[in-house]
């Protein structure tokens, strides 16, 4: 392995720190090939373990020079750590001094001290620190920061790091002339991990805004010159984002000044160092001739997502790395909670927690599912960066959303105080943040179950929850029982029950809502909302309840606004879905019948075609009372346009493939796409209608209500370029491509490209010329044309050459990770039609490409290595082509640690 042999860390190993650092002071001379860092500590032993030498974490470090208390000091190499060994004994601080250089503009793996586009930028999460200076490079060493920078004034007339700006200038002295200084002092204790500078030719959007506390702040967002007018979204973002935490939890902005950066050479979206956040340019610029409704709601989601990390996070920060959940897995449910507010309505924040749930079922459930399964608090890791997974952030954000179901929204409030309370300034557990939320709320149903509740973040896997109901017409009783289980996954063969909070409702055969009367004696742990909304929370392996004063045979609603990260296995017949799908309160479980009927007339038609002499595949696969629901919806007009685009939506090809063991991914592609192409023809009268209704939604405004209009209009041009696909209409393709033309917005202008391409219509291909030479000068809507083009439809083997011939493009640079997303990851990930091909072609691209992306930005590549997790459920000559590909991965002599990690699962038995 390139990197040497790693080796695992367990959790169970975890000891403190045998030496604490209080004062870090950081002298930068920066300079791309060559930056000299000065590094004074000062550390004290830990009393509370046995004395040892101090071991400083390092990476590909020159060191020059230690001194310890003003002298020079000896000192040994373990590896890349630096150890010393010979340090006062006794409780006194001991003042280090260290000495190195690095070379930045060389540093492809975009960890550490690194330069972008001419300017020097730092990530540090998880362990990026080590490539900057020695240090204890751990989350649960906090300490205060001073930071002195000084480079030539005219490359890098900006100067940024954490905290407040103290003193600048220009630097006097022989060998100064034309460079100047900045010193920042962060007034609170941080792990490195959040540290962060930023130097270099930027320009800000600035707006002062006063808190509720009436403290006075400044808030910068720092962008590359000509990038100025896109920004006035994400410092809006920014502001809404302080103005909510303040409201909703109290939580104020604790520094002077809060600054974003954008850089288009990431690894991730955004960073939330403290006071100097740094972001993908994707996730802050943004005008409406060039970002589409889904970039700006993305911007105010991250934007949101990295300020209140400011204090769940920052403030309070995780002991070890894993219990990154407690950070992440909380933030996420603030971020989504934010968005859902923002949006407004009810119907809106159904929208958002439909869309949460979307990405949680199709790709966090198939990596329960796979060798990369892991709890929420996983208990080992090769390589810690492999483990910033959607277990990690969207199923944690579901265990904390259980949390606050489970004590209600003002005790979730109440107990968020009572761990800053605790907590404030501390490294601490997710069992710390489940005490106090419990602790704050002494009669919840969390409190009485705290102990059961916590293998949420213990145990991996995704439980079933199986419901049986019988309905007594004569005792006019509804009896309900319900069944937990969880499959096993690596390392954790058998399961103990969870606490699952089941929310649920009763229909009347008329659609009304019945109230809910539970049998006193037959009752769990239950929460009543309303009469007809209750949730009640199931803590044993089986558990049956008894509703009474039930007139008529009710058609129950389980599982509503997804209130538990579980598969529910119930037994309804294709008019109980349809009714639900008319009815139900419930605006998840209205979306979520339509999708359980989508779901069972795709995993019908797949197994009609199994076997040796399956027949052709149908024209029309879905019956009749589905294309009639489907219209229903579409025409209802108390529905919100984005819900109908939600509802409109058939279940995604990633979404069946998990339902299948084995899979063939081209049947599974031929089948939903010949559900889409019924649903276009025999709608199309309807789709005409829903776009004449939806595409005009006046000046533009990324608002929920003209978003969701235009999100039907782009939808509904979809379907009926689809359904020209086979009636050979040129009117709509035609129509469609002036819609691309005229559009006055990124957003519909997109949308009616997306149409024409996807469709396969013959004017595609003008239509994407000529994008580009709108938006040739542009990096992030370049990525759009792209992915689209990556991920277009695979005309007998066409999808792949395409790939190839896209990565030829002179705008297309491997080494920029949204570039390489763009194209390769489309591809491998967003085209299964094209990727999955019979003879391996696509697998072999994927292996090339990961051992590339390996050899320079092993984060990368072990992201896009993810994309063959699931290859052993894979039907034949499938499965044996991925395994081929992968075996050829692991046959490299040189793979990072990163990369190793996740190969080895893949292939592990």
């Amino acid at each position: 392995m390139r990197e040497g042999q790693a080796h695992t860390v367990y959790r169970a190993d975890y000891q403190a720190p045998a030496w604490w650092i209080d004062t870090v002071d950081l002298t930068f001379d920066l300079d791309p090939a060559k930056t000299r860092v000065l590094n004074k500590m000062r550390v004290r032993r830990n009393p509370d373990v046995p004395a040892q030498p101090l071991h400083l974490n390092g990476d590909e470090l020159n060191l020059a020079r230690v001194m310890v208390n003003g002298a020079a000091s000896s000192f040994k190499m373990d590896g890349s750590d630096l150890v010393l060994e010979n340090l006062p004994e006794g409780s006194d601080p001991v003042d280090l001094e260290i000495f190195t250089t690095c070379m930045p503009e060389k540093n492809t793996k975009l960890m550490g001290l690194y330069t972008s586009n001419g300017s020097f930028f730092t990530q540090c999460e998880a362990e990026g620190f080590r490539r900057i200076t020695y240090f204890l490079d751990r989350p649960d060493v906090m300490a205060m920061y001073t930071v002195t920078l000084r480079a030539n004034k005219a490359q890098f007339p900006v100067l940024l790091s954490n905290g407040n700006l103290v003193e600048h200038g220009d630097l006097q002295g022989a060998g100064n002339e034309g460079r100047h200084f900045a010193k920042w002092v962060d007034p609170h204790k941080k792990p490195c991990y959040l540290f962060a500078l930023v130097a270099g030719n930027l320009v800000a959007r600035e707006q002062k805004i006063k808190s509720r506390a009436g403290n006075e702040h400044l808030l910068q967002v720092f962008v590359r010159p000509g990038d100025l007018e896109k920004t006035e979204h994400a410092m809006n973002s920014l502001m809404a984002s302080i103005a909510w935490d303040e409201a909703r939890f109290g939580l104020s902005l604790d520094l002077d000044r809060f600054m974003i950066v954008a850089t288009s050479d990431f690894n991730m979206g955004a960073m939330e160092n403290k006071g100097l956040n740094i972001f993908n340019t994707k996730y802050v610029l943004a005008s409406q001739a060039t970002a589409t409704d889904a970039d700006y709601a993305n911007i105010e989601s991250v934007v949101g997502h990295e300020y209140f990390h400011n204090w769940t996070g920052d403030r309070v920060t995780c002991r070890d790395w894993f219990q990154l959940s407690l950070k992440e897995g909380l933030t996420v449910f603030r971020d989504q909670e934010f968005s859902m507010d923002m949006a407004g309505s009810a119907s809106a924040r159904a929208v958002k927690r439909i869309d949460d749930v979307r990405v949680l079922r199709t790709v966090q459930f198939p990596e329960d599912a796979g060798p990369m399964a892991h709890p929420v608090r996983p208990d080992s890791y090769l390589e810690i960066n492999n483990f910033y997974t959607v277990t990690i952030y969207e199923k944690g954000s579901e265990v904390v959303r259980m949390q606050s179901t489970l004590v209600g929204r003002d005790g979730f409030a109440k107990g968020m105080k009572l761990y800053f309370e605790r907590h404030d300034g501390q490294a601490v557990t997710c069992d710390d943040f489940a005490q106090a939320i419990a602790d704050a709320n002494p009669g919840s149903p969390l409190a009485q179950h705290l102990p059961q509740f916590k293998r949420w973040y213990s145990q991996s896997g995704t439980p079933r929850v199986a419901a049986q109901g019988v309905y007594d017409a004569e005792a006019q009783t509804y009896t309900l029982t319900l069944t937990q289980s969880c499959p096993p996954t690596p390392g954790q063969p058998g399961k103990e029950p969870f606490v699952i909070p089941v929310t649920l409702g009763l229909l009347a055969a008329d659609g009304r809502s019945l109230p809910l009367n539970i049998r006193p004696s037959q009752a769990l742990s239950s929460i009543a909302h309303s009469a007809t909304n209750h949730t009640v929370v199931l803590t044993e392996a089986s558990h049956t309840i008894v509703f009474d004063g039930v007139a008529q045979a009710p058609a129950p609603s389980l599982l509503r606004n997804f209130s538990a990260p579980v598969v529910l296995q119930i037994e309804e017949s294709d008019d109980a879905l349809l009714h639900l799908l008319a009815h139900d309160e419930d605006a998840f479980n209205r979306w979520e019948a339509g999708q359980r009927l989508g779901l069972r007339i795709a995993l019908q038609a797949i197994a009609a075609r199994s076997g040796a002499d399956a027949p052709a595949l149908q024209a029309n696969l879905l019956p009749a009372s589905f294309v009639q629901a489907m219209r229903a919806v579409l025409r209802d007009p108390q529905l919100d346009a984005a819900f109908k685009d939600l509802a409109l939506t058939l279940p995604s090809e990633a979404y069946i493939t998990e339902q299948l063991d084995p899979v063939d991914p081209q049947t599974v592609h031929a089948v939903r796409e010949a559900m889409r192409q019924q649903l276009a023809t025999e709608l199309a009268a309807d789709w005409a209608w829903a776009y004449d209704e939806c595409s005009h939604t006046g000046a533009y405004v990324p608002d929920a209500v003209s978003a969701g209009k235009r999100a039907l209009a782009g939808h509904a041009l979809l379907m009926l370029c689809v359904a020209a696909r086979e009636s050979g209409d040129k009117v709509w393709p035609g129509k469609t491509l002036q819609r691309y033309k005229d559009a006055g917005n990124m957003t519909d202008r997109y949308n009616a490209l997306s149409a024409l391409v996807v469709s396969g219509s013959p004017l595609a291909d003008a239509a994407i010329q000529s994008f580009h030479q709108l938006f040739k000068n542009d990096e992030l809507v370049l990525d759009k044309w792209f992915a689209l083009q990556a991920g277009a439809p695979d005309t007998n083997g066409s999808a792949l050459p395409a790939v190839r011939a896209l990565m030829k493009q002179p705008d297309f640079n491997i080494k920029n990770p949204n570039r390489a997303r763009s194209v390769i990851f489309s591809y491998c990930n967003g085209n299964p039609g094209g990727f999955h091909r019979a003879d391996g072609a696509g697998y072999a691209f994927w292996a090339e490409q990961v051992v590339a992306l390996d050899a320079f930005n092993p984060q990368v590549a072990a992201r896009l290595a993810r994309a063959l997790d699931r290859w052993k459920k894979l039907a034949e000559p499938y499965r044996s082509a991925a395994g081929d590909a992968i075996a050829k991965v692991a046959a490299k002599p040189k793979l990072s640690n990163d990369l190793r990690e996740i190969i080895t699962r893949a292939m592990a038995d």
